[in-house]
């Protein structure tokens, strides 16, 4: 990848200084890259455990990651280079609220054992508002992909 701006991988941890998320709604577990030119992109991870608590009732006997929850781990991916970039230009980063959905499509269904790469990229802001295309897959296939807007606060 070129322009690579992340020098290691940001850890959950590390995560949690960046987003307000906490167990059970933290639903990206590393960031694994990041680039600003010749567009913003993230690349983030979230391992879907048997552990989950939605997995109790979506669906008892055949477990399937609600489409919402991925969604929001795909919002929380754009929350992630929101606030990843403000550190790099020196600034803090803001509080992000998930303003409107469009476009968003499943394509495939994600199950307990997977791990969903999420891919970000902001296609523009202003006025404090972020639009971002993001798409989540597994095992190099795409399951969902949408498009968010976000408001800093």
């Amino acid at each position: 990848m070129n322009n690579n701006v992340l020098p290691k991988p940001v850890e959950a941890m590390e995560i949690e200084k960046f987003l307000p998320h906490r167990y059970p709604f933290l639903l990206i577990d590393r960031v694994l890259e990041m680039e600003i030119e010749p567009q913003k992109r993230l690349i983030g991870v979230k391992n879907v455990s048997i552990n989950e608590p939605f997995f109790e009732g979506h669906f008892p006997g055949n477990p399937v990651m609600p489409g919402v929850l991925i969604i929001e781990s795909m919002a929380q991916a754009a929350g992630m280079l929101a606030n990843l970039d403000a550190e790099l230009q020196g600034k803090r980063g803001e509080l992000y609220y998930l303003v409107k959905v469009d476009k968003a499509r499943f394509t495939k269904i994600v199950l307990p054992g997977d791990q969903l790469v999420l891919e970000v990229i902001q296609k523009r802001i202003v006025r404090r508002m972020g639009l971002y295309e993001c798409s989540a897959s597994v095992e190099g296939k795409r399951v969902a992909s949408c498009e968010i807007l976000c408001a800093g606060r």
